[in-house]
Formats: structure tokens, C-alpha cells, sequence
């Protein structure tokens, strides 16, 4: 048999897997049996920093460390919905927060359309003008957000 390749996430649940087929499809299983226990924790546990405030709390004092949940919610707080660079640039903040160190232009218009919100016109030039700023970084064929970018947004370092 050949080997086979998977790569699954549901909220903080992920997995990846490469080998044989049956072996792939055993593991999964038994991930997937413990999915609906694994979310119910991410639900009902609080969001707590190491400051002791409440991580759904972000006012001025955000923490890099801070994982939001709500894209759009995140781009209303950081006022960031007309404005394609900083529609761009806070959507890829909200990525690298939850735990996307590498970005690519793709990753920020699948999470928009995932999440129901209009689409950048041209996400590759939003990039290159986030870049230009200091906001983004890139390497290679993906990039990252910057402190400064992460200031931009209001969030500390």
C-alpha cells in the first residue's frame, strides 16, 4: 500500500499525519473521537493571560500572546474593514495570534471568505505596501507581521 498524507484542523484541534493508509485512518479515528470533548474545553475555559485579564478583554493593553477568536469582530475592533493594507495587515495579525507563524497571500483571503467578509481587491499589492511600511516581513514565498506591525494594530510586543 502507499503512503498517504492528511492534514485536519477543527478549532484547536489539529493533525497531520503521513503513512500507511490504514494505519493514517486509525489515528485519525481516534483524534476524531475526542474532537467534540476538546472544543467543548476551548468553550467553556476562560481566557486568561498571565497578567490575570481576561484574554476577551483587548483594550489598549493587548497582548501579542492574546488569541482572538472572531475575525470579524477582530477587524471591527482594530478598525480595520475599509482600509484594504490594514483590512490585510490586521487579518494576518489575527492568523499569527492564532498560531499561523508563515503566512501566504491565499491565507489571508481563505480566512476573510471563511469568515464571510468582502475580499481584498489585491492582496499581493496589499502585502508589498505592509512591507514597504515595516508592518510585514517577508521570506521566501510567505511573510510575517513585524513588531511594528503588531504597534500598528495597537497590540505590545
Amino acid at each position: 500500500m502507499s503512503d498517504s498524507k492528511i492534514q485536519i484542523k477543527i478549532g484547536i484541534v489539529e493533525f497531520s499525519g503521513e503513512g500507511n493508509q490504514d494505519w493514517l485512518a486509525s489515528q485519525l479515528d481516534k483524534i476524531l473521537t475526542k474532537v467534540p470533548e476538546l472544543l467543548k474545553i476551548e468553550l467553556n475555559s476562560p481566557a486568561i493571560t498571565p497578567s490575570g485579564a481576561s484574554k476577551g478583554a483587548t483594550s489598549n493593553g493587548e497582548q501579542k500572546g492574546d488569541k482572538p477568536s472572531n475575525l470579524p469582530a477582530y477587524l471591527k475592533e482594530k478598525n480595520a474593514t475599509t482600509n484594504q493594507v490594514k483590512k490585510f495587515l490586521a487579518t494576518a495579525a489575527f492568523l499569527q495570534l492564532n498560531g499561523k507563524n508563515r503566512l501566504g497571500t491565499s491565507d489571508i483571503s481563505d480566512a476573510l471568505k471563511t469568515a464571510n467578509q468582502t475580499k481584498l481587491k489585491n492582496a499581493s499589492d496589499c502585502l508589498n505596501q505592509n512591507v514597504k511600511k515595516g508592518h510585514c516581513e517577508k521570506e521566501g514565498k510567505d511573510f510575517f507581521v513585524t513588531s511594528n506591525g503588531f504597534t500598528e494594530l495597537g497590540i505590545e510586543s
